[in-house]
């Protein structure tokens, strides 16, 4: 049997296990257990400790429980509610603003929690109801808010960039600051969408007639100010080489609890316990399935499944924006069924080596391969950011919630091919401050 073959069978063992319902770190390691029972036999099974161990012994990795605390603490508060009320004060008299400032608060509470889902309920529970009352159509206002919740995974402090900075030894600040130009560019095309849609179709949009002092567009800021200078602070620490990934993320979840226990009296035993277990399990959760993919890509490359498919892509001997095209493609699909941590650290040690024999800059890669888990979070048929709208607005059909996102799925797909034309997008501001790469 060859490698393609197997990897092959593999892929459709696995696709079975996730589709049973089967937590995705408990798949990659079934998985990898069976086919490494299969051909290596049980004495196979000695190593399996020493390879997870191993996946999770990176020090850059305790930068993720300090980000998702950092994340669960902004989440426990009024932030996302104080976000979108300051932006809507700001620009309720702009044409259409009230959906801009709906995708313009997803955009900032998601570099602030660095959670799509947490993004979608916080800035969802408030700006979805206020759109539909003023006219906006039900599939704008839940489709916005999917796709602007996405961009926690791009917009820094990302744990995805620091998922892929571990997997391919490169720069996690650079990743961090290479993530900014093209955050901005998809929420601006996310809004430029948004303001065609409504006002080709959203006739029966009402005008909000209620105004807003320049007292009360002021009074709100303070309360939202210090947590938009916490990201600039991480980023400041990182990129200057004052602080490591780990010590940068620490000392922005203690900043971000003080906050919310100062700003928001969130200083309750049970509040605070709150914060520490939402974190917890996700923390846990992320970290099985780093390990859970070190086991899985050591079988990979145990049975010459990885290599295989290296040699087989390489030997297409086909044009390297053609080959790019074909790793979008499979990395979109690869989205579609798991989570943006699993297809990182499943994909990057096969597709990395061959990216960069084409030419292509490995931070510029990292950018587009986020965009791509992006789409996943907007896709079915795992989809999360859906299925978290559906729950906060029961009174939206998930199809009209999916034909709401399906424009902004375009305009993802718009950014990757002007990342294509244009890469300095992604690498121009990280060499900019940090100089050019060695």
């Amino acid at each position: 049997m060859s490698p393609l073959e197997l990897g092959a069978i593999v892929a459709f063992v696995l696709i079975l296990a996730l589709l049973s319902g089967m937590p995705v770190a408990f798949a990659l390691t079934g998985v990898a257990l069976l086919f490494m029972i299969l051909f290596d036999g049980v004495r196979s099974l000695n190593i399996v400790a020493d390879t997870i161990f191993a996946g999770l012994n990176e020090f850059a990795l305790l930068s993720i429980p300090m980000f998702i605390l950092m994340g669960a603490a902004i989440a426990s508060s009024r932030a996302g509610s104080d976000l979108y009320e300051a932006l809507e004060r700001w620009f309720h008299r702009v044409p259409g603003g009230l959906v801009l400032s709906n995708i313009g608060a997803c955009s900032v509470f998601a570099a602030l929690s660095g959670s799509s889902p947490a993004t979608c309920a916080a800035i969802g529970k408030m700006g979805i109801p206020e759109m539909q009352k003023r006219g906006y159509p039900s599939s704008l206002a839940t489709g916005a808010i999917a796709a602007g919740g996405t961009l926690g995974i791009l917009i820094p402090p990302s744990i995805t960039m620091i998922v892929y900075g571990i997997a391919t030894e490169t720069s996690i600040g650079r990743l961090f600051i290479a993530g900014i130009l093209p955050g901005l560019m998809l929420t601006g095309l996310f809004m430029a969408w948004s303001l065609y849609y409504s006002h080709r179709y959203g006739t029966g949009i009402q005008k909000n007639t209620e105004g807003y002092s320049w007292r009360e567009r002021f009074e709100i800021l303070p309360k939202i100010l210090p947590f938009i200078a916490i990201i600039v602070m991480v980023l400041w620490a990182l990129y200057g080489g004052v602080a490591t990934p780990s010590e940068a993320a620490g000392v922005g979840a203690l900043f971000c609890i003080v906050l919310v226990m100062v700003i928001y009296k969130v200083y309750k035993g049970a509040d605070l316990w709150g914060i520490l277990k939402t974190s917890t399990r996700e923390s846990v959760m992320i970290m099985l399935i780093i390990g859970g993919a070190a086991l899985f890509s050591y079988m990979m490359s145990s049975l010459y499944i990885t290599q295989g498919l290296a040699e087989w892509i390489a030997g297409m001997d086909a044009n390297k924006w053609v080959l790019l095209a074909f790793i979008n493609l499979l990395l979109l699909v690869a989205g579609l069924f798991l989570p943006p941590v699993a297809v990182i650290l499943m994909t990057t040690p096969t597709l990395l080596p061959i990216v960069e024999a084409a030419g292509f800059d490995p931070i510029w890669f990292g950018v587009m391969l986020t965009i791509n888990m992006e789409i996943g979070l907007i896709t079915p048929p795992v989809g999360l950011n859906l299925y978290v709208i559906n729950s906060i607005a029961p009174n939206v059909k998930l199809q009209t919630v999916l034909r709401g996102a399906l424009p902004f799925m375009m305009m993802m797909i718009i950014g990757i091919v002007l990342l294509a034309i244009f890469p300095g997008i992604a690498t121009w501001l990280p060499d900019y401050l940090m100089g050019p790469q060695k």
